[in-house]
């Protein structure tokens, strides 16, 4: 019998780390003690109390996002494209998130995840993060021959 293993891709790899922290922040939002006055967490807005590690401000919506994205990547770890775009478009997401953050006011209605300084600083470095990793597992990827490269226009 012959042992064929396919080695996956850098891109899949990171998709799937970040899908998995995404996907236990989110879980962990919801288990009191690790968030901290969890009596306080609401469904959303900025009235909701509860601090993930004491730390950052959540909600019940913000877990749900959070789960979300990490379901989109576990899903998104599943190709090479994929990953890439979830990577790309999940740290472009997250460095809007940070831009929104820093130009609203945290305690109006516009803030329904909710989110305060220490979830905006966080947003713009994993958003960030997930870019570099887009970008740094593309060129590992193609280094490796797992992604041809890209055709030049020739005269």
């Amino acid at each position: 019998m012959t042992d064929v293993r396919v080695e996956r891709s850098a891109a899949r790899a990171a998709a799937m780390v970040f899908g998995v922290a995404f996907l236990l922040v989110g879980v962990l939002g919801f288990i009191p003690g690790i968030t901290a006055d969890y009596d306080a967490l609401k469904f959303a807005g900025h009235e909701s109390g509860a601090q993930l590690f004491g730390v950052f401000t959540v909600s019940v919506l913000h877990n749900l996002v959070h789960l979300l994205f990490g379901v989109l990547g576990v899903l998104a770890a599943r190709s090479n494209g994929s990953s890439r775009v979830f990577l790309m478009i999940g740290g472009g997401i997250y460095v809007l998130l940070w831009v929104f953050g820093l130009a609203m006011d945290h305690d109006s209605p516009a803030n329904i995840l909710p989110m305060d300084n220490a979830d905006d600083w966080l947003h713009l470095g994993l958003g960030l993060a997930m870019i570099a990793a887009a970008i740094a597992t593309t060129a590992a990827d193609r280094k490796r021959g797992q992604y041809p490269e890209p055709e030049k226009q020739g005269h």
